[in-house]
């Protein structure tokens, strides 16, 4: 599923007015694709930050230690993480990008600040790293105090938590600043009716998104310990269908972190489910695994394709015809560097390094 919710973050971007990433001529059908897609990158990442709570809870060692389970997350992430900063760094980003923001963002500490010139800088879609550092960094004290938890009391933890996420665009809305005037580089990011300040608070802040992660966390408890009630995958699906459709028409804070979130939880916990009791789901092949496998790696890469591509091609736009072509080019060309980036670099450091040679025991005699 995770290559799903990359793809969802690759679907935002295509549509995107940004100049360095648009290539439709028409002004109305640019217009008609950046509305369809705007909510669809804050979906797929609401949808990775479930999931990475859900799956680490799920793969959990029974005696892990916090040491042995950081050093897997920074030796899966941080390789592809750098290669993915250097490769913007070089193709594109050094030319308007200072020191100090190209730094803070190679040491993922980018979305700390409400400041758009930091947290979208180099690759933007890194900016979720930034957060899921803090998931990692927390993960361990989450984990002992999640497996505590009565089986009969999950539901209330679950329900709390979900609450939360939920009022947190209305408690932004009454505590933070309104809207300033913008600066030009950041009109496209922050839509009118919302200030920096509260888009940062709400979006991007760790502590505040960590709720989601905490979220699957919580499901993950529930679904292994048989107290989730299970909908389906089809009813999840139609209810996140039609999540969407209600984003749309809601605003801006609602759209991207409230509205999706209840039928993120319920799909989430209806695949997992399906997949204990080995039921057949479109996500169970050799196909959909790999893609799975090279998510990060697309996830990382995708934009910087998307960025390069059109610095290419230059400054012309192209019909809706042109475009779809033009578009399933660069989705097949990232697709191929994350497998090559997955092969060659995530697989091979994961395997060398995410173990400490003395933890592992010598061979019998």
């Amino acid at each position: 599923m995770r290559f799903a919710a990359a793809f969802l973050v690759f679907c935002s971007h295509i549509g995107s007015p940004l100049p360095q990433l648009r290539l439709l001529k028409d002004n109305h059908a640019a217009a008609q694709l950046t509305k369809i897609t705007e909510n669809a990158g804050a979906l797929g990442v609401t949808f990775f930050f479930v999931l990475s709570g859900f799956v680490l809870t799920w793969s959990a060692r029974e005696k892990d230690t916090a040491r042995a389970f950081w050093r897997r997350r920074f030796a899966k992430i941080y390789p592809n993480y750098v290669i993915a900063w250097a490769l913007a760094m070089i193709l594109f980003a050094s030319a308007y990008t200072p020191t100090r923001v190209a730094l803070a963002n190679l040491f993922m500490v980018q979305v700390w600040l409400p400041d758009y010139a930091y947290i979208y800088s180099v690759d933007p879609p890194s900016w979720s790293l930034g957060v899921e550092l803090v998931f990692y960094a927390s993960f361990p004290l989450l984990h002992r105090w999640f497996v505590r938890i009565c089986d009969a009391h999950l539901k209330y933890w679950i329900a709390g938590v979900t609450a939360a996420i939920l009022l947190t665009p209305m408690f932004t809305y009454a505590v933070l600043p309104g809207p300033e005037p913008l600066p030009m580089s950041a009109q496209t990011w922050a839509p009118a009716g919302t200030s920096i300040t509260q888009m940062w608070f709400a979006l991007f802040l760790p502590p505040v998104r960590v709720l989601d992660f905490a979220l699957g966390m919580l499901l993950a408890h529930a679904v292994m310990r048989g107290r989730w009630r299970n909908i389906g995958m089809i009813w999840s699906s139609l209810l996140l269908a039609g999540s969407y459709w209600l984003a749309q028409e809601s605003n801006m804070l609602v759209a991207k972190r409230a509205a999706m979130i209840i039928p993120i939880a319920l799909l989430i916990a209806a695949a997992a489910t399906r997949d204990v009791e080995g039921e057949f789901t479109i996500f169970r092949n050799r196909a959909m695994t790999w893609l799975g496998d090279i998510s990060f790696a697309f996830y990382l890469l995708h934009f910087i394709v998307l960025q390069y591509g059109r610095k290419l091609l230059g400054h012309d736009l192209y019909s809706a015809w042109e475009t779809v072509g033009l578009d399933l080019v660069l989705l097949a060309v990232s697709v191929l560097a994350a497998g090559a980036l997955y092969t060659l670099v995530e697989r091979p450091v994961t395997r060398r390094w995410s173990t400490s040679r003395r933890a592992v025991p010598a061979p019998a005699q």
